[in-house]
């Protein structure tokens, strides 16, 4: 009981001060992520192999902790006396027990509270198509892929089905049916999930994270047979996602891989959340969008020169990382060290600075 009402007071105090991480290890005071800064919370003790035990096990039920004495380690949702929730990994290190929380808002932002580009909108009004959200862990992707489906709840008659690991944000249903699906609790993996979800009469599919070949060919298939495909990808650029999912393909596959790409790629949305002058974070986004000229870099394996297209497409309404960060920096968000160290290329970065 001691243990449980501790967690309690740990977990209120991450909501109220506004923190995006908890951590939770021996060695060292419990610790909360607040603007990308991690601060150790100085009123509490330094943690014993006792007290992270004791936190960490008061997370879970009998069942997790079976499994996760077994594994080492696991992922799950937990829901704090229904005024915050949070996306969970508890893991072993050196032998001893640790765990990080995520804390998810209870209220899903608009993508113009999120600060996100104004033609995100487009991809609410899209039928059928693959489409991309993919940066570095913990910059916004979920967030915003929960702003556009929320948008697309309140907007659109249809069936969104998500499969997630764990079940992050939680929808109010509105004009749409939304059924979410976790992995471990509803389905036995992304694949296993993904191959009966034609079978469920989806009309928009949001996939947590792509983690293999397998769940990523089934995707695009959805996607070809006409529904509306959404997902993430631990990437770094358009560019790079498009080679990543290519090789994830053995050799005599990547033909079909490639077709197939090139036919049912929408967009893909690569986001940073940068440190704001005034405090908190701002996302900066290059925005790759399926036009004639990438169809045919993909089907000729010319990823290289997508970069290219970007930068030359602005018209069209796609933004490169560089372009985005100089944009922040021109409006005083951002500082240019901080735009320095969010880019890509640098150089370039400096150079377009001083064309605008």
């Amino acid at each position: 009981m001691e243990y449980k009402q501790k967690l309690n007071e740990l977990l209120l105090t991450t909501a109220r001060q506004n923190s995006s991480d908890l951590h939770i290890g021996v060695g060292r005071r419990p610790t909360v992520r607040i603007d990308s800064v991690l601060v150790p919370l100085a009123k509490e003790q330094i943690l014993t192999k006792e007290d992270a035990e004791g936190l960490v096990f008061a997370l879970l039920t009998d069942e997790q902790k079976d499994k996760f004495i077994k594994l080492k380690q696991l992922d799950f949702s937990y829901n704090f006396e229904d005024r915050a929730r949070f996306r969970v990994n508890v893991y072993y290190q050196r032998g001893f027990v640790a765990a990080a929380l995520r804390l998810i808002p209870a209220q899903i932002k608009t993508l113009e509270e999120l600060n996100l580009p104004p033609i995100l909108h487009d991809f609410t009004k899209l039928h059928q198509g693959f489409v991309l959200v993919v940066g570095p862990a913990g910059h916004g992707k979920s967030t915003t892929l929960a702003a556009i489906l929320d948008e697309i709840n309140h907007k659109r008659t249809d069936h969104i089905i998500t499969i997630e690991d764990p079940i992050e944000y939680l929808f109010a249903q509105d004009r749409s049916i939304i059924s979410q699906r976790e992995i471990g609790q509803d389905a036995t993996s992304f694949h296993e999930a993904l191959r009966a979800i034609l079978r469920q009469d989806p009309d928009i599919i949001m996939i947590g994270e792509m983690r293999d070949s397998e769940t990523i060919a089934t995707a695009m298939t959805a996607a070809e047979t006409g529904h509306l495909v959404f997902s993430t990808l631990h990437t770094n650029s358009a560019s790079q996602t498009i080679d990543r999912i290519i090789d994830s393909f053995a050799p005599e596959q990547q033909g079909q891989v490639v077709s197939q790409l090139a036919s049912t790629l929408v967009a893909i949305i690569s986001e940073r959340l940068v440190p704001r002058l005034g405090g908190g974070r701002i996302p900066s986004t290059e925005i790759m969008l399926t036009n004639s000229a990438i169809r045919n870099l993909v089907r000729e394996r010319k990823i290289y020169q997508i970069d290219l297209v970007i930068e030359t497409s602005v018209q069209e309404g796609m933004m490169s990382l560089n372009r985005s960060l100089v944009n922040l920096v021109k409006q005083k968000e951002i500082s240019l060290e901080q735009a320095e160290s969010y880019s890509l290329n640098p150089a370039e970065l400096r150079i377009l600075l001083e064309r605008t």
